[in-house]
């Protein structure tokens, strides 16, 4: 069997550092990195693992397909970037058909596993009784928010309750705000130090509260999980996939 070359784009980043140590680990090809300011080669590459920016993620799809159409076979771009406007994630969407793009706010099988019973709690706690607040905590030097694991987590329970998040979302509170809306889906932040990453999804009735939670102790999961992503979809034909399709939940 043909052994797939990888490519890391954001090398020098932390989340760069680790997808090439847990390929090094594994014994497969790293055939080239780069980061911002460097030249973007994929001529020996099958499948590349990004965790950059926006901006950066949707230069490096138009380079995938390009690339694809000289050797006429599809790249694999996995893409681990967050913080995408919804200009944005529709321009990188349209490369679809020529590309394998698998998008994910999170790699983790635990965040994935997640988001399932999110949807099913959302499902039976209906909006009448029951509030969902969406919490989380990442390190300081994180630049967008709420985290792009947070607002899948959004999604997961507005899917349950059969509305659409940009719909019932409440972004931020502060000053006088007033009583909560009944069906919103609230989510508050925290930025400090290095945590890793903290996501919880809090459902609070008037006498009871069920909290569903995942911690990141090492980021180097997030880094395991893209690589098992980018092993899934380059067997695949062009189109949009995620975590879900890597994990046969859908």
């Amino acid at each position: 069997m043909t052994q797939i070359r990888f490519a890391v784009a954001g090398a020098r980043g932390r989340m760069g550092q680790a997808v090439i140590r847990v390929l090094n680990e594994r014994e497969l090809i790293v055939a080239t990195t780069f980061d911002k300011g460097d030249a973007i080669d994929l001529s020996q590459a099958d499948a590349v693992i990004d965790f950059t920016t926006p901006a950066a993620t949707l230069a490096l799809a138009e380079a995938c397909a390009e690339e694809g159409q000289r050797r006429a076979k599809p790249l694999a771009h996995i893409i681990g970037s967050t913080g995408f406007m919804p200009e944005q994630i529709a321009a990188l969407e349209a490369y679809g058909s020529r590309n394998i793009l698998l998008r994910s706010g999170n790699f983790s099988l635990g965040v994935n596993m997640l988001m399932g019973l999110v949807r099913q709690a959302a499902a039976k706690l209906g909006p009448d009784a029951w509030d969902i607040e969406v919490l989380e905590a990442h390190h300081k030097r994180k630049v967008d928010a709420p985290s792009g694991t947070a607002l899948m987590l959004g999604d997961a329970a507005a899917d349950g309750r059969g509305v659409n998040l940009n719909e019932v979302r409440v972004a931020a509170r502060d000053g006088l705000t007033g009583q909560r809306e009944p069906g919103t889906i609230g989510f508050s932040v925290i930025r400090g130090g290095g945590i890793i990453g903290e996501h919880s999804v809090l459902f609070a009735a008037e006498d009871e509260v069920i909290t569903l939670s995942h911690s990141a102790r090492d980021r180097t999961l997030f880094a395991r999980g893209a690589v098992e992503a980018a092993l899934w979809a380059a067997a695949q034909s062009p189109g949009l996939y995620d975590m879900q399709d890597v994990l046969g939940f859908r």
